[in-house]
Order: structure tokens, then sequence, then C-alpha cells
């Protein structure tokens, strides 16, 4: 079965060539899912120490057993969402996030949070999906389930592209106490599979998918999913599976001596 890992491998080797932990930091992983960064992360930080905070408790649990297997020891996980979970203020040298940021209800807040929980220069490391009409992924399965797309979506909380536009992330990013923030581009392909029946059943389990689908009737949602299949169909070859054009940034910052 594919996973949210197998998806991303591409840009995790991009992200994890910027984040610069050393042995003895201690890193703040947000939005942490099954720990994979996390993992990455304790490695490297050894003897410092990493807490992964998620606001899933069946991932956090696949998390907790994965690095029990591992064997590593210095790892912590907490169920929360960073925008107000209490975390021990100049605590961590590193914050880092693999496409975790982009969903807070208050970005400003929970920045400001995340801010105050470094130390001063303490670094933020992040990786967020750029604009919609960039991501050849989302357009398709918009187009195949019948979402409007493009520029004109109305933005929610919930939307995976809140923090794609330059400009508007660096105006929360600078109030809620960072500076010398960076955009980085990275311009790699989603896995989703290595046949489309393999796509189908994880592009499924997507939030926007089920969300899409709950919309429509029983006979539009099976001509919706025949499109989708059709569409997954046509992004596969025989090397490398079905997969989709991507574009997201690499945001870096430091912490300002008054967060």
């Amino acid at each position: 079965m594919i996973e949210y890992d197998d998806e991303l491998r591409a840009h995790n080797e991009r992200l994890w060539a910027a984040v610069g932990v050393r042995p003895g930091d201690h890193v703040l992983d947000i939005g942490c899912g099954a720990g994979q960064s996390t993992r990455d992360a304790a490695r490297v930080a050894a003897p410092g120490r990493v807490l992964g905070i998620d606001i899933s408790a069946q991932l956090l649990e696949r998390a907790r057993q994965r690095t029990a297997a591992e064997g590593l020891d210095n790892v912590t996980y907490e169920l929360g969402d960073a925008q107000v979970h209490a975390l021990a203020r100049g605590r961590f040298d590193v914050a880092i996030s693999r496409f975790g940021t982009m969903f807070f209800a208050d970005p400003a807040a929970a920045f400001g949070n995340i801010a105050r929980a470094l130390r001063v220069g303490g670094r933020l490391v992040m990786l967020v999906w750029q604009s919609r009409e960039r991501n050849e992924w989302a357009l398709a399965i918009d187009t195949a389930l019948s979402r409007p797309a493009g520029p004109s979506t109305p933005q929610k909380t919930d939307d995976a592209f809140s923090l794609g536009d330059p400009a508007t992330t660096t105006r929360i990013l600078d109030r809620a106490g960072f500076r010398t923030i960076h955009f980085s581009d990275v311009h790699e392909p989603v896995f989703y599979g290595d046949d489309s029946a393999a796509a189908l059943e994880f592009v499924r389990r997507f939030q926007c998918t089920s969300d899409a689908l709950a919309c429509l009737s029983a006979a539009d949602g099976a001509r919706a999913l025949e499109r989708l299949r059709d569409t997954l169909a046509a992004h596969q070859d025989g090397r490398h599976g079905v997969v989709f054009d991507s574009r997201a940034w690499i945001i870096t910052g430091r912490r300002r001596a008054h967060a």
C-alpha cells in the first residue's frame, strides 16, 4: 500500500538538503505524521532530542511504533495543534515541517507560537505547496472530480496552498518574529503508485477526494471515479509508475530576538 512518505520521496531529499540539523540540536517537527521526518532528524541530532507534534493520534501511534523498531531513544511525540500547543519557550534550535504548516486556522498565532519555542537565532525550515495552479496533481484531481479549480477558488482554512504566495507568507512570518526569510523553488514529481489501481486507492484517501465525492450523487460519484481512474492511468509509465508534476517552496527563516 502506498503511503504519504512514498508520495513525497523526492521532496524529502530536497528538504533534508536544506534542514541542516547538527549533532546536539533540539528539533521540533510540526505536523510530523507517521514520523519519517522526526526519525530522520533524530538520527542526526543525537545526543540532542526531537519532538514530533501532530493532530492525528493514529499517525502518532504508527510513528511511535516505527521509532521503537529503529531503536531511537531521543524522540518524543505529542498529540496537539502547534498553533496552541504548550511548547517550551526557547527550547529548540530548529523547527522543521514537511507539508504540515498550511492548515492553521490562525497562521499568525501559529507561527508566533513556533517562533517563541525557538531559541533566538533558531531556524525554521518548512516545505509547503506553491499555488494550486502550479501543481498538476491538484488540477488533475479537481478536473476529474468536477471541482472548481484555478486561482479563483475560494481560500479556506484547510487549503493546502494557503502558504503558496511568497509575499503573503513573508508578512505572516515577519509579524510572527522571523527574519531572513527565504523561498527556494522545489520542482519535483509526486508519486502515487506503481500502477493506476494502486494510485486510485491512494488518491481516494485524500481529504479533497472524499470531500468532493461526498457532494455527489451515487451515479455522479461513480462517473467521477471513472474519470479519476482514467486520469491516473494517463500519468502512468513503465519506469516511474503514476507520477504528476508539482511545485513547492522550501521556506527558511530565523527567530528574531523578540518574537
